[in-house]
């Protein structure tokens, strides 16, 4: 670039030319110095002209600019060139052009072809982000997930670029219409899934007070055994709202507990009386089972009276040592009577107390048939008759015995 007449001349009137393969091109005209300061003058046009393709080549090489653009300007500074008023190698910036004009076709090409495929796979995340909202509108029932995914898809379809607008609105579209078809749905859901809280809610509060009414109830079996009933018709039957559902269990809870800690009060009450009957009735078996029965029976049999009385007055026992304690009693009982029967057949029909007693009996009753004979009442005459024919029964079944 310092040879300036390598690349340009002035004419003595002070016309400058620029030098090409086709032959010399003026670009201007001089008259303000020396021929040199001419040409320098529009070198410097020139070099400016090199500057800014330079500039196009280093970003176009860089990736900085668009391939496209940088094309254009390619080629407008190739069709500037012709008539450009600058001194210098117009020839090389030409083949330049030209070969800068080749290198941003190629890259404008992998440019549109980068688009493309960008287009497509864009077109393809944002098909796939329909067909799962479609599927999520038509099938999904998880509604806050579901939401949550919805809201999810249109953030990621905000960040999806390159589809073409005509598609991108026909996509656009179906997306709107799932989304709306879910919240229709799921508004129908909830709508329906009211009503049946609400259903649930008055249903349950006829458990309640069924409960309430129950607290106070002193029939402890049948009682215990419909709250029982009731916890299980408040587990099968559908969950009321939250705020209402908390509120009904709360109560029903409540009354269930009142009852139970009034019975289980009761109840320990009575096992603590149930014990000292308990220890009552032990002693009273101890004291039977003490006894020498084949030294005394009739004795042993007049302390079993005393003791049956004691027994019935000393009241109930737990019912765990129910059956321990009755055992116990009948043995004793058993003891007594074999006992009696081994004394009574030791002792001489004469002898017997019960025989005389039964003869007495006997006797009565005849003194009693022949009253009624001469009263000529023959009501009583018949009754006297029964009564005198069940003692002599009786007599005779003892004497064989005896």
């Amino acid at each position: 670039m310092n040879d300036w007449t390598a690349f340009g001349r002035v004419d003595a009137d002070g016309t400058v030319y620029v030098k090409t393969a086709e032959g010399d091109r003026v670009v201007g005209s001089w008259q303000a110095g020396t021929p040199e300061e001419g040409l320098a003058h529009f070198a410097r046009r020139f070099a400016d002209l090199v500057t800014e393709v330079d500039l196009v080549e280093a970003r176009l090489k860089s990736g900085a600019a668009d391939a496209s653009h940088s094309l254009s300007s390619v080629k407008r500074l190739r069709t500037t060139l012709d008539e450009a008023h600058v001194v210098g190698d117009i020839d090389g910036l030409a083949a330049r052009l030209e070969r800068l004009a080749a290198l941003a076709e190629e890259k404008a090409g992998e440019a549109r072809a980068a688009r493309e495929v960008a287009r497509t796979e864009a077109l393809a995340r944002k098909t796939a982000l329909v067909e799962e909202a479609e599927k999520i509108a038509a099938e999904a029932t998880g509604w806050k997930t579901a939401g949550d995914r919805l809201k999810e898809i249109l953030d990621e379809w905000k960040t999806i670029r390159g589809v073409d607008k005509k598609t991108d609105g026909e996509l656009w579209k179906r997306f709107a219409t799932a989304r709306d078809g879910f919240t229709r749905r799921r508004g129908a859901h909830f709508a329906t899934l009211d009503g049946q809280r609400k259903q649930a809610q008055t249903a349950k509060e006829e458990l309640v007070k069924e409960a309430e009414g129950l607290a106070d109830s002193t029939e402890w079996s049948s009682t215990a055994n419909r709250l029982k009933e009731l916890m299980t018709e408040w587990k099968a039957a559908p969950r009321a709202a939250k705020e209402a559902e908390q509120r009904l269990w709360e109560r029903f809870r409540a009354a269930q507990d009142a009852f139970f800690t009034r019975r289980s009060e009761v109840f320990s009450a009575r096992d603590a009386e149930y014990q000292g009957n308990l220890e009552k009735k032990q002693a009273i078996l101890a004291e039977l089972e003490a006894l020498d029965v084949d030294a005394d029976a009739r004795g042993a049999q007049n302390k079993l009276r005393d003791a049956q009385a004691a027994w019935h007055e000393a009241g109930r026992v737990p019912r765990e040592a129910s059956a321990s304690l009755d055992r116990r009693w009948r043995a004793a009982e058993e003891r007594i009577r074999v006992a009696m029967d081994s004394a009574w057949r030791k002792t001489s029909p004469q002898d017997n107390p019960l025989l005389r007693q039964m003869r007495d009996q006997v006797a009565e009753a005849e003194q009693r048939l022949a009253r009624a004979q001469a009263a000529g009442d023959n009501r009583r005459i018949k009754e006297a008759e029964q009564a005198l024919a069940s003692k002599r029964q009786f007599l005779a079944l003892a004497e064989q015995a005896n």
